[in-house]
């Protein structure tokens, strides 16, 4: 399994927010500009929760049945293998709903943030952009934690399941 890559997600955070600014500009120029749902940044905040969770608990089993601790629960590494792809998934798709919120939230910055309600949509997509942020955190570590222990040595990025 290939790991996630930096260069990837800043791509596609890029590409999104270009694309979003220029149809912010195109969407205000005809009429309103789209609204930032309130609920953006807590959905991504969430997925980021989940998917800490899931490394947290994914690590202390690791630890326990490499210390084999008694009464040690061991890992499926399919199980591992699964959470990885949830998290490079949710880290794909964090990382273009964070170039597109904030794409509009620097449209909407330099068009001033004199309105209240235009303020509000900012705050909404750097809020989006933060959550987002931490969504590609906590599938990093995710799958640091599911990394096989030669994978350390390995520059190619390798497998990511550990057995």
């Amino acid at each position: 399994m290939k790991q996630l890559r930096v260069s990837v997600l800043v791509g596609l955070f890029a590409a999104a927010g270009v694309l979003s600014w220029a149809g912010a500009r195109l969407w205000d120029s005809v009429g309103t500009l789209p609204k930032v749902p309130v609920a953006a940044p807590i959905v991504l905040a969430v997925i980021a929760v989940v998917l800490a969770a899931t490394a947290l608990s994914l690590r202390a089993r690791l630890r326990a049945q490499r210390e084999r601790r008694a009464g040690a629960k061991g890992v499926d590494p399919l199980v591992a293998a699964r959470a990885v792809v949830f998290g490079q998934a949710s880290a794909l798709v964090a990382a273009l709903v964070a170039g597109m919120y904030g794409g509009t939230g620097v449209f909407l910055w330099m068009d001033g943030l004199d309105v209240t309600a235009r303020r509000d949509q900012a705050i909404y997509a750097g809020a989006s952009v933060v959550a987002g942020l931490c969504v590609v955190a906590a599938a990093f570590f995710l799958e640091r934690v599911c990394r096989l222990p030669d994978d350390d040595d390995d520059d190619e990025g390798g497998g990511t399941a550990r057995a």
